[in-house]
C-alpha cells in the first residue's frame, strides 16, 4: 500500500471525525436551544402564577382585620386569631395536596379541583365581604343586602375553599424550588435559599405595593380585582397542563410515613417478644427485619428526622414573632394616624417596609457566605444566622411595646376607615416603620439558614420530606400563635388585647411574645451543636469538565408529565467534552 493511499483513508478518517462533531454540536446546540426556550416559558408562567396566587392571598390578609373589625364588629383578638388561622390553613394546605396526589388523586383532577375552588372563594369573598354597603358596576346600582349571619358563613366558606384551592395550587404548579438540589455544593445550595427567598419577596414587594395602590383608590376595586387575578391564574394554569409545562417532583416517602414508623416503631416494641431484641435504636423495631412494617430506608430517615424536631419545634416560636405583621402589628397600625400629606397610607404599605431590608441585606449575606467565609465553616453560619435571626425578632417584638407606650401618650384623632370613623392615635404610623424592619432583618437572617439545614441535614432520598416537615411546623406555628392570642386575652380578661387599645396594654402582651422569643433563642442554642456538621450526606459535586453530566442532571431536573427531553446516547463523553 502506498503513502498516498494512507493519506486518502486519513484525510477519509479526518473528514467523518470532523462530521461526527458538527453533529454533536449541532445536536448540543439544539439541546440547549429546546432546553432555554422550555425554561423561559416554564419561568414567564411560574412567575405569572406565583404573583396571581400571592396578590389574591396577600390581599385577603390585608384586608381581614380592617373587614372583622371595621364591617363585621369583630373584636381585636378574634380579628388577629381568624387572619392567623387563615394564613395557617394556606400554608398547611399544600402539604395535604401533596398527600392527597400521592395516595387517591391524579395531578391533573386536583388542579382542577383546587383552580375551581380558588376561584369560587374569591368571587364568594368580593360578593359577600369585601364590597363596601353598595356599590355601581357602570349604570347599574347593586345593594348588598346578605344577613350578617349568612355574611359570616359564606365569609368563612369562602375562606376556607381560598386556602384549600391555593393548596393544590402551590403544591403542583409551584412546588419547592429545593426539589433540583440534589446535586449541588453546599455553597450552591446555600445561595440557591438566599435568592430564592430573595425574589419571592420581590415578587411580594410588587403585590403589596398593588394592593396599597387598591386601597388608596378605594374599596370599590376589589370587588373586581380578587377574581380577575384568580381566573388569570387558571388562565396560565391551564395553558401549563396542556402544553406540559408542569414540573413533576420525584415521589418520595410523605410525613404521614414518618408518623407511620414512629407508631409502628413503639407499638412493635411494647410487644412482649420483642422486649428482649438487641437492637440500637427504638426505631430500629420498626424495620421488617425486627418484625415491622418498613423498610430499613425509611426507619433510617426517619431517625434524622428525630434529630431535626428540636430546630422544628423552636421555629414554631420564631413563627408566632414573624406573624405578628398580620395581626398585632396591623391593630397597631389601624390605631396610628395614617394621614399622610392629606391622604390615607394603606396598611399594606407598612409590609413594604418589613421586606425592603431583606431584598438590600440578601446580595451582602450571599457575597459574605460565598466569598469571605471557608466551606467548611457554612453549618457555625447558620447556625449563628438563626440565633441573630431571632434575637431580631424579640427586638422587633420589644420595641413594638415601647411604641405602643408611645403611642398612648399621643392626643385621639378622628379618621376614616372603611367608611367608619374611628378614633386612633395622633402618633404618625411611620413611627412604627422601625419594627417592621427588625422582623424583615430578622426573615433574612432565618429562613435560608433554617432551609439549608432541613435540607442538607438528611438523607438526599427524604430531602423533599424534609422540606415538607418544615412547612408544616412554619403552618403550626400560625395555629399556636392564634391559640396564644386566644389564652392571653382569656387569662388577661381582655387587658392584654384589648378591643379598644388606648384602654389596655397591648405592650404587656408584646413583652410577653419578646420574652418567649428570648427563651427560645436559649433553647436552640443548647441544642444548636449537633447540627454544626452538615456535610454527612452532601451530594456528589458536579465537575466543571464532564459536561455530559451536566446535560444528564439537566434533562433530570426538566422532567414534566410526558415531555422528558432526550439526549441521544451515542454521544460519548470525550465527544461531548470536545
Amino acid at each position: 500500500m502506498s503513502v498516498t493511499d494512507f493519506k486518502v483513508t486519513d484525510e477519509k478518517g479526518l473528514l467523518n471525525h470532523s462530521f461526527q462533531k458538527e453533529k454533536t454540536a449541532r445536536h448540543v446546540g439544539n439541546f440547549f436551544s429546546s432546553l432555554s426556550v422550555k425554561n423561559i416559558q416554564v419561568g414567564l408562567c411560574l412567575l405569572l402564577v406565583e404573583l396571581c396566587e400571592r396578590f389574591t392571598f396577600f390581599e385577603v390578609v390585608c384586608n381581614l382585620i380592617p373587614f372583622c373589625t371595621v364591617k363585621l364588629g369583630y373584636h381585636n383578638y378574634q380579628a388577629a386569631i381568624l387572619n392567623l388561622c387563615f394564613t395557617g390553613t394556606s400554608i398547611l394546605s399544600p402539604v395535604f395536596a401533596g398527600w392527597l396526589v400521592d395516595v387517591c388523586l391524579g395531578r391533573n383532577k386536583l388542579v382542577y379541583i383546587c383552580l375551581f375552588l380558588h376561584f369560587l372563594g374569591t368571587a364568594l369573598l368580593s360578593a359577600v365581604a369585601f364590597p363596601l354597603e353598595d356599590f355601581y358596576i357602570g349604570s347599574y346600582h347593586v345593594i348588598n343586602n346578605i344577613a350578617r349571619k349568612e355574611q359570616n358563613r359564606l365569609f368563612y366558606a369562602a375562606l376556607l375553599t381560598m386556602c384549600l384551592g391555593t393548596g393544590g395550587i402551590r403544591a403542583i404548579v409551584c412546588p419547592l424550588g429545593a426539589y433540583g438540589l440534589r446535586e449541588y455544593r453546599s455553597k450552591k445550595q446555600l445561595s440557591f435559599f438566599n435568592w430564592f427567598y430573595w425574589l419571592m419577596n420581590l415578587n411580594a414587594t410588587a403585590v403589596f405595593l398593588g394592593i396599597s395602590y387598591i386601597q388608596h383608590s378605594g374599596a370599590q376595586a376589589l370587588i373586581l380585582i380578587i377574581p380577575f387575578m384568580s381566573m388569570l391564574m387558571a388562565l396560565i394554569t391551564l395553558y401549563m397542563m396542556y402544553w406540559k409545562l408542569i414540573y413533576k417532583p420525584e415521589k418520595c416517602c410523605s410525613p404521614l410515613t414518618t408518623f407511620g414508623v414512629l407508631i409502628n416503631a413503639l407499638k412493635t416494641s411494647c410487644l412482649p417478644y420483642h422486649l428482649g431484641r438487641d437492637v440500637t435504636n427504638w426505631l430500629d423495631h420498626a424495620k421488617e427485619k425486627n418484625g415491622g412494617c418498613y423498610s430499613e430506608l425509611h426507619v433510617e430517615g426517619t431517625k434524622f428526622f428525630l434529630m431535626l424536631f428540636p430546630l422544628f419545634i423552636f421555629q414554631l416560636l420564631y413563627r408566632m414573632c414573624i406573624m405578628q405583621i398580620p395581626s398585632g402589628y396591623y391593630l397597631q397600625t389601624m390605631n396610628s394616624n395614617l394621614n399622610l400629606d392629606g391622604s390615607l397610607l394603606p396598611i399594606a404599605a407598612m409590609n413594604v417596609v418589613s421586606i425592603l431590608p431583606l431584598l438590600i441585606l440578601a446580595p451582602f449575606m450571599e457575597y459574605f457566605s460565598t466569598c469571605l467565609l471557608p466551606s467548611n465553616r457554612d453549618g457555625p453560619l447558620l447556625l449563628t444566622c438563626i440565633i441573630a435571626g431571632n434575637l431580631t425578632a424579640a427586638l422587633s417584638i420589644m420595641i413594638a411595646g415601647f411604641f405602643e407606650i408611645h403611642r398612648k401618650h399621643f392626643p385621639p384623632v378622628e379618621q376614616t376607615l372603611s367608611g367608619k370613623v374611628l378614633i386612633v392615635s395622633s402618633m404618625p404610623c411611620f413611627h412604627l416603620a422601625l419594627q417592621y424592619a427588625l422582623l424583615g432583618v430578622a426573615e433574612t437572617l432565618v429562613n435560608p439558614a433554617v432551609s439549608v439545614i432541613a435540607y442538607r441535614f438528611v438523607p438526599s432520598n427524604v430531602r423533599g420530606t424534609s422540606m415538607n416537615f418544615l412547612t408544616l411546623f412554619n403552618g403550626l406555628g400560625c395555629f399556636t400563635g392564634a391559640l396564644l392570642v386566644e389564652l392571653v386575652y382569656l387569662i388577661s380578661e381582655g387587658n392584654w388585647f384589648p378591643n379598644t387599645l388606648n384602654k389596655g396594654n397591648l405592650e404587656s402582651f408584646f413583652f410577653f411574645l419578646a420574652s418567649l422569643t428570648l427563651l427560645n433563642v436559649l433553647g436552640f442554642w443548647s441544642v444548636s451543636q449537633r447540627y454544626c456538621n452538615l456535610n454527612h450526606f452532601n451530594a456528589q459535586d458536579i465537575s466543571g469538565s464532564n459536561l455530559e453530566e451536566t446535560f444528564l442532571l439537566c434533562e433530570k431536573s426538566l422532567k414534566f408529565y410526558g415531555s422528558i427531553q432526550e439526549f441521544s446516547s451515542s454521544v460519548h463523553l470525550w465527544e461531548t467534552a470536545l
